[in-house]
């Protein structure tokens, strides 16, 4: 018994990763579960949607002077 992962788009079978075996085989195919491509349109947002709408100070990882003492 020999197993391989594929993708199947509908018609055609491709394998993810090569096949090492020369003879014909019978085989048997089993559907696992559906690839996931995109987020799904019911969301309320789409990926991007917060692109440039969050910064960062540029002194971020600087100490802060509440644990000033603490940090000696």
């Amino acid at each position: 018994m020999y197993a391989v992962k594929a993708l199947y788009d509908g018609v055609n079978f491709k394998p993810k990763q090569p096949i090492a075996i020369k003879e014909q085989y019978e085989v048997i195919i089993t559907f696992v579960e559906p690839v996931k491509k995109d987020i799904p349109s019911n969301l309320p947002f789409k990926r991007g949607c917060m692109k440039n709408s969050m910064w960062m100070d540029d002194d971020f990882n600087a100490p802060l002077e509440d644990f000033k003492e603490y940090m000696q």
